[in-house]
């Protein structure tokens, strides 16, 4: 039986589970960019069969993590905001799922009918995570209006 790339995406984020990616925004290069300039970290954690959780940390800001969830017919990413105290922020659980088959390496998630109403503006992004063949890189880049509009570059420390 053929795997999906979905699928082996999936699996190969989930083999690297309880890695730590350490970099920085790449684009924009603004610095008035809430991320310019600050260390970004993500950790691959909490693997099952179904759903990955990667905490992103942007400087002492630990309110993110990225779901990334396998249903039947694609993956989803969420993008999940919390306050300190663990209460969900007003804008929460927005991303999408893949409409392509991409690759094993990258999946892209077009924005979905919930996040185009919790942000209309955001009704045409689409976020896009990679992942090097040798695991060493983890990419996360984002368009709107397909164009760029942000761009991490994490690379795994031990």
């Amino acid at each position: 039986m053929k795997v999906s790339a979905r699928d082996a995406f999936f699996h190969r984020i989930k083999s690297v589970c309880g890695a730590r990616f350490e970099g920085q925004s790449t684009f924009p290069a603004d610095p008035g960019d809430s991320f310019s300039g600050k260390k970004l970290v993500a950790t691959i954690s909490s693997c099952d069969a179904q759903q990955i959780h990667i905490p992103f940390v942007v400087g002492k800001d630990r309110s993110r993590t990225w779901i990334l969830t396998r249903t039947p017919e694609s993956l989803q990413l969420k993008h999940d905001h919390r306050h300190a105290d663990g209460n969900p922020d007003q804008l929460t659980n927005y991303g999408g799922s893949t409409q392509s088959p991409g690759t094993e390496l990258s999946q892209s998630f077009p924005a979905d009918a919930y996040t185009a109403e919790l942000i209309p503006e955001a009704a045409s992004n689409e976020w896009f995570i990679s992942l090097s063949a040798d695991g060493t890189e983890l990419i996360y880049y984002l368009e709107r209006h397909s164009k760029p509009r942000f761009k991490a570059v994490l690379f795994r420390v031990e």
